[in-house]
């Protein structure tokens, strides 16, 4: 089946009592059982729900994986797989990713006797190098947030098979219709569901996909025994983002190539961090791995005062400011204080995370009132 027709179907069934195409929205907590133990697959909602359970068979198929799980964000899937770790385990992670998973293990986990080691995974050598005996896991974002680095999953694959560690991917930004980081050799994938699977900014969930159903049975354990599930509604409103999944990720790919080329352009911008352009540090890898270069993008300008940068993120009229990303409109954040603001300034400088950098979710409204938006902000 080819790839747009299975996002289409991924995970639903005509309802076989009804017929219905869409699955419904089982908006139960508990049910009825013939005798203790005895019942129809489902005894309690925190344990499994049949809307539940056909959005995680959508999340294996969209990532060609035999396994899917479903979390209430997606900081609880990662939270998740960070269970699976006992004290003195430690893990790579790279040193430019989203700000919430840094505090996660920055500041709840690493109290809980888990070494974390932050590196450039850009740079094989890099993670080579921090690898040790106690290493059980290689966390990485590709592409970055916020400035969309590229790391090559095979090579990291190899890696985590050599030392007997766990690799775990990130792919929120580049989605299972761009990237597939299973098929390269990762043994999990985490979404934020709440981006592009949802793509209409009203749910927030979290995903994880594999193939080893050991990995799966621990972490569905994890997952029931902890509670961090979403509800029927947020599942069925999930489903409903993935049949569109395809078509919202064409139109982002080619909005997201003309916003960038537009800045790029622009006489008062100094950087654009994208990595569809050919002379990306990424690009060579990107395009290897990626299918497309998406709609994610970060930008500075020649002008680095946060007055400047603070004039555009008040200045845009059709694109937001606004947390998050991944919905059909357009948003603009700023890092430093919104979704970074939990990485301590020198750290973030150092990652070359600037103070008056601009992070773009470009959404699929016109291209031209987003880059005419965009022009009249920065002036």
């Amino acid at each position: 089946m080819n790839r747009d027709t299975k996002i289409i179907h991924a995970g639903v069934e005509p309802d076989p009592s009804t017929g219905a195409i869409m699955t419904p929205i089982f908006q139960s907590s508990t049910f009825v059982q013939s005798a203790p133990n005895e019942h129809k697959g489902y005894d309690y909602s925190r344990a499994g729900n049949p809307t539940r359970t056909a959005l995680e068979k959508a999340f294996a198929e969209l990532e060609n994986g035999k396994y899917g799980l479903a979390f209430s964000s997606g900081v609880a899937a990662t939270d998740a797989v960070l269970r699976l770790l006992k004290p003195g385990d430690e893990v790579i992670a790279a040193k430019d990713m989203y700000g919430g998973t840094y505090r996660l293990f920055a500041t709840l986990w690493a109290d809980f006797g888990i070494k974390f080691i932050y590196v450039d995974t850009t740079d094989v050598a890099n993670v080579e190098k921090a690898l040790t005996p106690n290493t059980r896991m290689l966390w990485v974002e590709t592409p970055t947030n916020p400035l969309m680095k590229i790391t090559d999953i095979e090579a990291m694959a190899a890696l985590s098979q050599k030392a007997g560690a766990l690799l775990v991917v990130d792919n929120t930004f580049a989605s299972p219709y761009l990237q597939n980081p299973l098929d390269l050799g990762a043994d999990i994938v985490m979404h934020s569901a709440t981006k592009y699977l949802g793509g209409h900014s009203d749910v927030i969930m979290g995903a994880l996909m594999m193939n080893s159903q050991e990995l799966r049975d621990k972490l569905y354990y994890i997952q029931k025994s902890s509670g961090a599930v979403p509800g029927p509604f947020d599942c069925f409103l999930v489903l409903r983002g993935i049949k569109t999944l395809h078509v919202r990720m064409q139109r982002h790919c080619e909005n997201g190539r003309k916003v960038a080329q537009f800045l790029k352009a622009h006489p008062k911008v100094k950087n654009v961090y994208w990595c569809g352009f050919e002379d990306s540090p990424g690009y060579q890898i990107a395009r290897k791995q990626m299918r497309d270069f998406g709609g994610m993008m970060s930008f500075e300008l020649k002008d680095a005062s946060i007055e400047a940068a603070l004039k555009v993120l008040k200045g845009t009229k059709i694109i937001a400011l606004a947390e998050s990303l991944g919905g059909v409109e357009s948003l603009i954040n700023h890092p430093a204080s919104m979704t970074h603001a939990s990485v301590p300034r020198e750290e973030r400088l150092a990652n070359g995370l600037s103070d008056s950098l601009m992070r773009l979710s470009i959404g699929i409204e016109d291209a031209e009132d987003l880059i005419a938006d965009l022009q009249q902000a920065i002036g």
